[in-house]
């Protein structure tokens, strides 16, 4: 098949540093190239791949000093798609719906993973707005809010299975936290909860621009309070594999209905057990008592950790070996792909809308946009 991967453009593909989607993107669009498929990615010209590679800016967007506002280059990105969409049997977009008015009409060869959550209070309206535009869950529980909206499949993520390897005998003594430094993701929880279990924390996380006075306010004087919590910092794969392979469970404390989590599915490859809080994915992703422990609370937490680190890490990378592959991933996708025929539920014809209370004014812009 020809297959158009239409990514983000905020961090290149795959990410140097943090980057869940244009993480995945880059698994999938490998996985189908090993397939057999006949792939184009458009992307940051950064992006590194074995498909075809559109670079629609010259680097990724976020380590752009010269560009303040990404989403000129989004409209520009989706004119060129637009001007070669006869090109290919598939256009699969991952950049949430910016896409929606302009391939309306192409919406039988279109798939749209929705990859951040969707309980917000107007992403309903907009479903509603393009009945036919085929989506694709990555977790049964995102899909909650928007249950309605046309779901063509829920396809869990995947790794390349040979990209992190498993440790089976760790030798770090300590317990790790991966992510994002926001208080959704529960980086106070999980410093609390290795100081009373008297463990060292290691902290590898990203710390956006909307986070800093979070993480500078009140996680790092926590963070600060001793010598047993150290902050990493965003790191890459191969730093990852170390971090999180020599851990002895990895923390996931988040405080919000999470779409995924793909930081659990790279401990599950590197053999290290998971210690969750129940939200969201977690259950569909982690299996209670053999891959991790799921728990409600920070007390049952503190009791739950002795099993977690006993359990069995050759069972837990087997666990990923058959459930969370890139190629598993990559072939749940191919039958998408295949049956997008079949998946448009509802007639073409929108639905009358009503307006919103309050229209706020739309600037066009007037200069030339900085292609990168």
């Amino acid at each position: 098949m020809r297959i158009a991967q239409v990514a983000p453009l905020m961090e290149s593909v795959p990410p140097k540093y943090y980057g869940g989607t244009e993480r995945v993107v880059h698994f999938l669009t490998e996985a189908l190239v090993d397939l057999g498929h006949d792939v184009t990615l458009f992307a940051s010209g950064d992006s590194v791949t074995r498909a075809d590679l559109v670079p629609v800016v010259r680097k990724a967007l976020r380590l752009d000093p010269a560009v303040a506002d990404p989403v000129p280059y989004y409209l520009l990105m989706l004119d060129w798609l637009n001007s070669r969409a006869d090109e290919f049997d598939v256009l699969h977009f991952h950049i949430d719906a910016f896409h929606f008015p302009l391939f309306n009409n192409r919406r039988h060869r279109t798939v749209t993973t929705l990859h951040g959550r969707q309980d917000l209070p107007d992403i309903g309206a907009l479903y509603r707005g393009f009945p036919g535009m085929p989506l694709v869950s990555i977790s049964n529980h995102q899909r909650t809010a928007v249950a309605d909206a046309n779901f063509a499949a829920t396809i869990p993520h995947g790794l390349p299975k040979d990209l992190l390897a498993p440790t089976y005998d760790p030798r770090g003594g300590y317990l790790a936290f991966l992510g994002r430094m926001s208080p959704e993701k529960g980086p106070l929880i999980a410093i609390r909860l290795a100081r009373a279990l008297g463990l060292q924390l290691r902290m590898a996380a990203k710390v956006d621009k909307v986070d800093e006075r979070y993480f500078r306010e009140v996680v790092h004087p926590e963070i600060a309070c001793g010598n047993d919590v150290e902050f990493i910092g965003e790191i890459d794969d191969r730093d990852k594999a170390k971090l999180l392979g020599e851990a002895q469970a990895l923390l996931f404390p988040i405080a919000w209905p999470e779409p995924f989590g793909l930081v659990m599915i790279e401990a599950m490859a590197c053999a290290t057990p998971v210690l969750a809080f129940r939200a969201g994915s977690v259950s569909e992703v982690i299996e209670d008592h053999v891959t991790g422990r799921i728990v409600d609370d920070f007390d049952e937490a503190l009791c739950a950790i002795p099993e977690v680190l006993s359990l069995d890490r050759r069972r837990i990378r087997a666990e990923f070996e058959a459930r969370f592959t890139a190629e598993r991933m990559a072939r749940d996708y191919v039958d998408v792909y295949r049956g997008l025929a079949w998946t448009i539920r509802r007639p073409a014809v929108r639905p009358r809308l009503i307006a919103p209370r309050q229209a706020a004014p739309v600037h066009v812009l007037q200069s030339e946009v900085h292609a990168g």
